[in-house]
């Protein structure tokens, strides 16, 4: 429980890996007016190894989608009366509703922080497909085991944003647009998340416009899985990389899909693609690679999603359960911090050991908790 501890300490709040452009200082600058300047500068902090935010003016912030981990953790904690102070649970909650994107009649939820991709400045809080799945997923988790009501139709408010704001199709295509509304990339985990948020909705809510758009994204992100099993990020030129946490977004997301459809339409996509991750992502020792053609820098992010989706298709392989141990054993040895926390990258020959709340902690508090719901789960009788 250290981990909780310090999280809860932090009021859930902290630096993150794409936070440069919150810099008072940077702002005050005239390279802040300038695109290139702004994707440099966030590359730049993001890949130092100490901790520049302070004298750059950056503060700690709470993050929707990491309020969102930590409340999908809490809840699997309380369900092994492994939480105390259930008030923790309320107390997320209502931050999800302060954190909400402001000038949007859904309910909708952006970073907190502005943010340069290659063609657009993402403002701070504007909303996007993957912070408002989370949140609404969570959400959904909270409704399912309060049964208050509100929870759920703030979800359905979340999805009808994804149907009516960001679904596009052309031809034989079918996608969400992310990061904006504006966006016509084609980004297969942007499209899994969305696809398994709006199956979850419809079943719950009993909504049948949510599904039909939901499985043609999904078809079409599934056409687009290599014969080997993985998966490109997207499908501009620029997106062609295959990475640990994304594939296991993918996986995750299909399996809800299958289950929240009632559907074993994809069922093949994920034994695939789960043999691909397995095949390409783990080292011998539990250490989860970053990319599927090398190791470094390994994250803890793809530690976190390691574990969950190991966790999550467990029906899969037996052994799935003693490597989601191993890959725990390995980021307890080489990026857990005497503090409290986890480290965020380590490289052959040094270690980033920056905290980062969202990217970090939320992600490893909740692979936490779910290999604490493994274990009792799979422990023999």
């Amino acid at each position: 429980m250290q981990l909780f501890d310090y999280c809860r300490r932090n009021d859930w709040a902290g630096y993150d890996p794409y936070d440069a452009l919150n810099s008072r200082v940077f702002a005050s600058t005239p390279f802040s007016k300038s695109k290139v300047c702004r994707i440099a500068f966030t590359q730049i902090l993001k890949r130092v190894p100490i901790n520049l935010r302070p004298i750059l003016a950056i503060t700690k912030e709470q993050n929707p989608k990491a309020i969102a981990l930590f409340l999908m953790a809490s809840l699997k904690l309380s369900r092994l009366g492994l939480l105390e102070n259930q008030e923790i649970i309320t107390s997320l909650a209502e931050s999800l509703t302060e954190l909400r994107s402001p000038d949007s009649t859904y309910w909708c939820w952006g970073y907190s922080f502005p943010w340069q991709t290659r063609t657009v400045l993402v403002p701070r809080g504007a909303p996007n497909l993957v912070c408002t799945v989370f949140v609404a997923n969570a959400l959904l988790n909270l409704y399912e085991w309060g049964r208050e009501s509100r929870f759920l139709g703030m979800a359905i408010s979340a999805a009808e944003y994804i149907l009516n704001e960001l679904y596009w199709s052309e031809g034989n295509t079918a996608c969400f647009s992310y990061p904006l509304a504006s966006s016509r990339a084609r980004v297969h985990n942007a499209n899994f998340l969305g696809a398994a948020l709006l199956c979850r909705v419809h079943k719950l809510s009993s909504e049948k416009k949510f599904l039909d758009p939901a499985m043609k994204v999904a078809r079409y992100s599934t056409s687009r899985q290599h014969e080997d099993g993985g998966w490109n990020y997207g499908e501009l030129p620029t997106q062609r990389w295959i990475d640990n946490f994304h594939t296991g977004y993918n996986l995750c997301a299909l399996r809800s899909i299958c289950r929240d459809a009632g559907t074993t339409e994809f069922e093949s996509h994920i034994r695939s693609g789960f043999e691909f991750f397995k095949k390409n992502f783990f080292r011998q020792d539990g250490a989860p690679g970053y990319f599927h053609n090398r190791l470094y820098p390994i994250d803890i992010h793809s530690v976190a999603q390691s574990i969950i989706t190991l966790l999550e298709l467990a029906d899969l392989n037996r052994g799935n359960i003693d490597l989601a141990k191993s890959v725990f054993s390995w980021a307890m040895q080489n990026m857990w911090d005497e503090h409290g926390y986890f480290h965020y990258q380590k490289f052959p020959y040094f270690t980033s050991k920056v905290s980062y709340m969202r990217w970090s902690q939320a992600w490893m508090f909740l692979a936490l908790s779910s290999l604490l719901v493994g274990f009792s789960q799979h422990i023999p009788s």
